[in-house]
């Protein structure tokens, strides 16, 4: 793990409306986030027809704004790309808008906005902000944005709806494969409320801060019929943490309570906040479309061509260690070996999955919609 930051600059506390403090900063999950790419790349047309339909008319600037932006690499990727079809369309100045929780790490990102003292995005009227607050909070003026966009983020949760999901870490229970361990219907289902609540939460703030006529674009890791994006890497993780319950180094008061605070939807369970008429968030946007997709995943295609199980198995933990490394480090006890208890836990998963690859498959589904502001 010689590439890992040798220190957590990051807080320990979760702001409000956020069960987590964020990604792995220090360039850290910059360097492990080409399997999202793919997943934001399958949808590019999706975000080229929103731009290409923004409502143009009137002053002021034009404001694109991206929700979990975490170190920026893919979020400045996404602007670029919306700012190649807006600006044959468009004389007036553009602000894009990046932002993610108070305790990410925002230092890679704002060295990449202005690289030798120039806009990232070239030409002198594209200006650029950072803004910390979470996604489920109006964090722009009313009527304000004209694209907002969000990429594999929104299925970190709000808050943790349960103290405690004993048989598990990851609320969409184990992967048939391992079946290594248990969650209840009743505790699933107490995660699906609450990523049903923090979506229509998302929506009405969203709403409050596009112009009518705007688009949302929405895109997560998540689950279909066939697969899930939680399967593999969670069950990997969890025997890696079981490991250190065996030998008394993790207790087992302490793996009761950790989990990770996501839920992976799928399609109909996003889509149906806004498809609902009973719904108040039905009257705010036009489904202008949806998809349900699967990715390939790099270091599954290149251990496919090359069969190196060592770079495998560390490209493997380190893709899932970005974004889960600050949720167990939180959970577990504030002792003076905490940082090195971590890292002997993702050691372990490599070790782990070099000593048995066939039982830890992992494959990335992912869904999408693409919304207009009534009004």
């Amino acid at each position: 793990m010689s590439d890992r930051p040798t220190s957590n600059q990051q807080s320990t506390i979760p702001s409000a409306h956020s069960s987590t403090t964020g990604m792995i900063g220090g360039g850290f999950y910059d360097a492990n986030s080409a399997t999202q790419w793919n997943a934001i790349d399958t949808v590019l047309p999706m975000l080229d027809e929103a731009v290409a339909n923004l409502p143009l008319e009137g002053a002021g600037p034009v404001t694109l704004a991206d929700f979990g932006c975490a170190e920026g690499r893919n979020s400045i990727a996404v602007m670029t790309r919306a700012l190649e079809t807006l600006r044959p369309l468009n004389t007036r100045p553009v602000q894009t808008v990046h932002s993610d929780l108070p305790t990410n790490d925002f230092s890679q990102l704002l060295a990449h906005l202005r690289p030798d003292g120039h806009s990232v995005f070239g030409g002198d009227s594209t200006f650029s902000a950072v803004v910390g607050g979470s996604m489920y909070d109006q964090l722009l003026p009313d009527r304000s944005v004209h694209l907002a966009t969000t990429f594999n983020a929104i299925g970190f949760l709000s808050r943790r709806p349960l103290a405690e999901l004993p048989g598990y870490i990851f609320p969409n229970g184990p992967s048939t494969q391992r079946a290594n361990g248990f969650v209840t219907e009743e505790e699933r289902q107490a995660f699906a409320r609450q990523a049903n609540q923090d979506a229509v939460q998302y929506l009405k703030v969203r709403a409050r801060e596009l112009v009518p006529g705007g688009k949302l674009l929405l895109q997560v890791f998540g689950a279909s019929p066939e697969a899930r994006t939680c399967d593999g890497i969670y069950d990997l993780l969890n025997d890696a943490v079981l490991a250190f319950v065996q030998t008394g180094d993790i207790s087992k008061k302490t793996y009761d309570r950790y989990y990770q605070p996501v839920y992976l939807r799928q399609l109909e369970e996003m889509t149906a906040p806004v498809l609902d008429p009973a719904d108040s968030v039905s009257q705010l946007y036009t489904l202008n479309g949806s998809k349900s997709y699967e990715i390939t995943v790099p270091f599954n295609e290149q251990y496919r061509k090359d069969g190196d199980l060592d770079r495998y198995a560390k490209d493997y933990v380190n893709f899932f260690r970005a974004f889960t490394e600050t949720v167990l480090r939180n959970s577990l006890p504030e002792t003076p070996d905490r940082n090195d208890l971590v890292n002997r836990v993702y050691q372990r998963a490599e070790e782990i999955l070099k000593s048995d690859p066939t039982s830890y498959p992992f494959r990335y589904i992912a869904i999408a919609m693409l919304l207009t502001r009534t009004g």
